[in-house]
């Protein structure tokens, strides 16, 4: 083949085909003419290249020509065998994975920024979550395991790879002259922004005198159960429609609307069992007078005397009110000395607490109680502004269905509008309806009344305090932190066994448990149960409550109570048809209750009857060995019954000096050849006690029984 490309170039000079040789010339092809690829002769070592010389050894003319270039003629025969050529294309490959390969991305998720404030510099550190004791550590400069023994003094235990809480890092930055602040991811915009704090809105300003205005006096009635409280105001209804004035009042929830005369009066209802101290509490904090109702049979009674001292705490004015002043057994002169023990002077007796006698039942004195109310209230001058914004104390709360999470409020001060943006508690929400006592929807509420508030997110707490916020964001955050500050407590670590409450958890493990779900109607309620439920005394059983919430008995609940073994107990509320059936198939007890008396007495014989009766034993009579028979059968005693009896079914111990050393059952009890049930005092008998025959004379044999006694709480 080499001779042949020879004789095709005799043509040529001969300086030129001593110049070509063919072997320099099979690896050079693509070489000569394409600049970029002469770049890339590395490349053609690959084995695969030797069929590319076969190729174009079939046009030998326009192979040699190519080296020719000094002619113009020659450059027609290099054109066509540059498109035949494969060997172009394959080295583009190899140099496009190569650019890529510097090419790398750095991403830090920490920035340290300098800040002057003043003359000295403040370093401060981004960092988002979540925060990892190594990245904290690269942050700060510091070696891991430095870090890890700042957050041991912390009490915080945590390896490398392990994320701490923001709060914990502020810490540790402060130590090391850092101040932290936690980044959030902004997924709108692809980056990320320092997180905004919320402050909690502060309490406003002192209203001038002139933006000030009369509002209605909001009057809570308190005192004793059945002293008729709650009569007085169905006696303070009658008098009111009587009069032929228009309108009606509603009980909504313990709150109550009147008016007298043009003036407008807020009425607060509170419960007068032991068990709604909380809720009596509240009642005496958001009002402006307080009702003493006193019946003047009984006077002053325990939830009387705590009545009084929730007034006092709360700094209101008292106004007493003597009740079922119709009754022959009433005394109204004992129950104002009993007030003036408490400190509380009737005026008619040189003091300043007003003392109406009243009686609910036949409308007596009901009538100068409005009117010395309202006079009472001019005497107080009640003014509030309604230019600022409001803030209101929430009364009640419930879940409706249909309406989710309400609450009945009382404004206090401010006029709270539909679509306001507020805060409660620890949830947020926008109001997107006011309804008032009659029921019916109102664009907006001033101070001193009361409300129902649809719109929240969560439900709130009774007593919690519900303020207009600026903006929806505003509320929002502030609600997410104080949710997220929940969360973390219930979060937190357990608490670990140590020696030295080791045996005590051991003591608690044993005691039987009695586990309940509890629903009620309302917050207040709620509240009031467990709250009964917790000062049940817990030195024998425990009493467990794993869940309490507001509204009707659901499914989630009956699932809970199976899963966890426990009894769903209902106050005033009602139970779902899915859950009733649900109940059924799985066995679980739902208790319903419309009396707190009923639901705490029931609970306390449950927790009575949970627990194992006591075995206590009774001497019922003793028998002294006086001969021992040695029978076939084995030793018999022969005895004389000293005292009591000693009866076949019981048991029966040897006494020997004082000390027991046989304790067992009776069995065989003979008097002379016959069986007996009984042997009394006086009489001879022989016993034969189990497997036992060490008799010997004057030994003792006691003979008792044990009775099963239930335990107390």
């Amino acid at each position: 083949m080499a001779e042949k490309v020879k004789t095709t170039t005799t043509d040529e000079k001969p300086a030129k085909t001593r110049r070509v040789s063919p072997l320099p010339r099979i690896g050079r092809p693509p070489a000569p003419e394409p600049a970029p690829v002469a770049k890339v002769e590395p490349a053609p070592a690959e084995p695969e290249q030797p069929p590319a010389p076969t190729v174009d050894l079939l046009d030998p003319k326009k192979k040699v020509r190519k080296p020719a270039g000094t002619k113009g003629s020659t450059f027609k025969g290099i054109l066509p065998t540059i498109g035949k050529t494969p060997l172009v294309i394959p080295p583009v490959p190899h140099l496009e994975p190569a650019a890529p390969e510097p090419e790398t991305e750095v991403h830090s998720a920490v920035s340290i920024e300098t800040q002057e404030d003043g003359s000295e510099p403040k370093k401060i550190l981004h960092l988002k979550p979540p925060i990892i004791v190594k990245d904290l550590a690269d942050a700060l400069g510091l070696k891991p395991f430095q870090l890890i023994k700042d957050l041991m003094a912390l009490q915080i235990f945590a390896n490398i790879n392990q994320t701490v809480e923001a709060d914990v890092a502020a810490r540790v930055c402060e130590l090391h002259g850092f101040v932290f602040e936690r980044e959030r991811k902004d997924t709108s915009k692809g980056h990320h922004k320092v997180e905004v704090k919320v402050e909690a809105p502060k309490e406003p300003e002192k209203p001038k005198a002139s933006d000030l205005s009369l509002r209605a006096p909001i009057i809570t009635f308190m005192g004793h159960v059945d002293h008729g409280k709650t009569s007085l105001l169905d006696a303070i209804r009658k008098a009111r429609v009587a009069a032929g004035e228009a309108g009606g009042i509603t009980q909504h929830i313990g709150a109550y609307s009147v008016e007298r005369n043009g003036q407008n009066i807020t009425f607060l209802d509170t419960p007068g069992h032991a068990a709604f101290t909380a809720m009596r509490a509240r009642g005496a904090t958001v009002t402006d007078i307080v009702v003493l109702v006193v019946a003047a049979d009984d006077g002053l009674m325990p939830q009387t005397l705590e009545a009084i001292s929730h007034a006092k705490a709360a700094k209101v004015q008292i106004m007493v009110a003597i009740n079922k002043v119709d009754l022959v057994s009433a005394n109204i002169d004992r129950v104002k000395t009993q007030l003036q023990e408490q400190g509380l002077a009737p005026e008619d007796w040189g003091g300043d607490i007003i003392c109406m006698p009243v009686s609910a039942t036949k409308g007596t004195g009901v009538d100068e109680l409005l009117d010395t109310m309202i006079i009472q209230a001019e005497v107080l001058e009640l003014k509030a502004s309604s230019a600022v914004d409001a803030r209101c104390t929430v009364i009640e709360a419930q879940v409706e269905q249909g309406r989710g999470p309400t609450a009945t409020v009382i404004v206090r001060m401010g006029t709270l509008r539909a679509g306001d943006v507020f805060i409660c508690g620890n949830y947020w929400g926008k109001i997107k309806q006011l309804i008032n006592d009659h029921g019916k929807p109102i664009k907006e509420a001033g101070p001193s009344t009361p409300v129902k508030v649809l719109g929240f997110s969560g439900l709130p707490n009774a007593g919690d305090e519900l303020v207009v916020m600026e903006s929806e964001k505003s509320a929002r955050l502030l609600s997410d932190e104080r949710l997220e500050v929940i969360r973390t407590s219930k979060l937190a670590a357990p608490k670990r066994a140590t020696l030295e409450n080791l045996f005590s958890n051991l003591a608690d493990d044993q005691k039987p448990v009695l586990q309940i779900v509890v629903k009620s109607d309302v917050q207040g309620s709620l509240e009031a149960i467990v709250g009964s439920l917790k000062d049940i005394p817990q030195t024998k059983i425990n009493l467990d409550v794993i869940h309490s919430a507001v509204g009707p008995i659901t499914d989630s609940d009956v699932l809970l109570a199976s899963a966890s073994d426990a009894v769903i107990i209902g106050f005033n509320t009602k139970t779902e048809n899915s859950a009733a059936q649900a109940a059924k198939r799985e066995g679980i007890q739902i208790k319903l209750f419309s009396i707190i008396y009923e639901l705490l007495d029931q609970l306390r014989e449950a927790m009575s009857g949970m627990l194992d009766p006591e075995l206590r034993e009774s001497v019922i009579g003793h028998a002294e060995v006086r001969q021992v028979f040695d029978l076939t059968k084995g030793k018999v005693a022969g005895c004389m019954v000293i005292d009591g009896r000693i009866d076949r079914k019981a048991r029966a111990r040897v006494l020997r000096k004082k000390q027991p050393i046989y304790d067992g059952g009776l069995a065989t009890l003979k008097r002379f050849t016959d069986d007996v049930k009984e042997v009394r005092a006086g009489l001879e008998c022989g016993i034969k006690l189990g497997d036992f025959s060490e008799y010997l004379p004057e030994d003792i044999i006691e003979c008792y029984t044990l009775e099963k006694i239930p335990q107390q709480l």
